[in-house]
């Protein structure tokens, strides 16, 4: 359910699942973002409208499966990567701000090496997000992502992944990873679909013998 509120405190944040804020000042949600601290709450902000969402399982699950065959890649073929995670990615200037679901950096991996802040007035965005679109929201996120200068986006809506990749202040589907050259992100839809009947160790398992049959690093 959402509903429109003129304040988030009208609601205790623990309790909230969709909620929609209009007028909301860059100050209420940096407040608010302190507030939330590390607590699994995902809060998008653009120009004065503000989305506050509790990820459910149906999104978390596919989101760390997706996020674990990212870095498992990485892994085998001896890719550097620094993964920030959830990390908020925001910018004043733009009014815009939101939480990825996974982020990742590998063209820029040694800038941000050790990096225990981000900011986006001096640091490059992320490479690589991850973004589980599988409720309806009421802020697009993608021209969230553009003005933060992300240059890809892996897209799941529950039924197929999709790559995404920026041109011209907008995103476009695109067969091949920017990330990784050699990939097609739609083909991991397949270890995706075993999510409902397999444990995802095994699901894991499965994809690192998948991705050492293609020999992509040698």
């Amino acid at each position: 359910m959402t509903r429109t509120l003129s304040h988030p405190r009208s609601q205790s944040l623990d309790d909230v699942q969709h909620l929609v804020l209009d007028d909301v000042s860059w100050e209420l949600y940096e407040k608010l973002l302190r507030d939330i601290g590390n607590r699994p709450i995902r809060v998008t902000y653009d120009q004065g409208r503000m989305e506050i969402m509790s990820p459910l399982p149906e999104h978390e699950r596919p989101k760390k499966l997706i996020g674990r065959m990212i870095e498992m890649l990485s892994f085998e073929l001896n890719i550097p990567m620094v993964s920030f995670g959830s990390t908020t990615l925001r910018k004043k200037e733009k009014a815009k701000g939101l939480e990825p679901d996974e982020c990742y950096y590998f063209r820029n991996e040694a800038k941000m090496r050790g990096r225990k802040r981000l900011d986006l007035r001096k640091d490059p965005a992320p490479d690589l997000v991850v973004e589980i679109d599988i409720t309806t929201r009421s802020v697009p996120r993608q021209p969230i992502y553009a003005a933060l200068g992300v240059p890809e986006i892996w897209r799941y809506d529950g039924r197929r992944l999709q790559c995404l990749h920026l041109v011209n202040e907008a995103y476009y589907s695109r067969k091949m990873s920017l990330t990784f050259p050699f990939l097609e992100p739609a083909q991991l839809n397949q270890f995706i679909e075993l999510i409902e009947d397999q444990d995802e160790t095994a699901i894991v398992r499965e994809y690192v013998a998948w991705v050492r049959a293609n020999e992509w690093g040698r």
